[in-house]
């Protein structure tokens, strides 16, 4: 079983909550704490038990989430979000910009941040994109829904996308 493998964790009430170490949810399991909802890959194995590694759990009780508004802003979050694309000439992402430069007042948030290439974000510098006439492919914004809550930036499992209400190219 790889290291990296992880597990989705639903509230019992199926909500989805977060992922964690598919261990953790194995864990989880054995103490009465969730049941297996979906089967994965693999078993878990200690000297007198045998587990089927868990894709995805259901908590046995309900815990109250306090409300997370927003995705976090990271870099790995922003070139998810735009693809690994930049934002000026869709050609593959290694950096991020800010559309009104920091220097110019302009904020680091979902709004103001996209993906670039390294030429695209070396000509324009510390210049605003009316000064070098050049447009945003599309305007950001923050990520929306329960799969980026969940997620942030995780490519799903395939089988987690009828618990996230995703459809099934999300995965691809």
């Amino acid at each position: 079983m790889p290291g990296t493998a992880v597990s989705l964790v639903l509230n019992a009430t199926y909500e989805p909550l977060c992922v964690v170490p598919v261990r953790r949810a194995a864990v989880l399991v054995l103490t009465d704490k969730a049941v297996p909802v979906t089967e994965g890959d693999g078993l878990l194995r200690s000297t007198t038990t045998v587990v089927i590694a868990p894709a995805v759990v259901r908590l046995t009780r309900f815990v109250k989430v306090p409300f997370r508004g927003q995705v976090s802003l990271t870099r790995r979050a922003v070139f998810a979000r735009d693809s690994g694309r930049c934002a000026y000439c869709a050609s593959p992402a290694t950096t991020i910009d800010h559309v009104i430069p920091r220097s110019r007042g302009g904020r680091h948030v979902w709004e103001n941040v996209v993906a670039a290439c390294t030429r695209c974000n070396h000509v324009k510098a510390d210049r605003s994109l009316a000064e070098i006439g050049w447009r945003l492919r599309r305007r950001p914004q923050a990520p929306t829904g329960v799969a980026w809550r969940v997620l942030g930036h995780r490519t799903p499992d395939p089988l987690w996308l009828d618990w996230l209400g995703m459809p099934q190219e999300a995965a691809s």
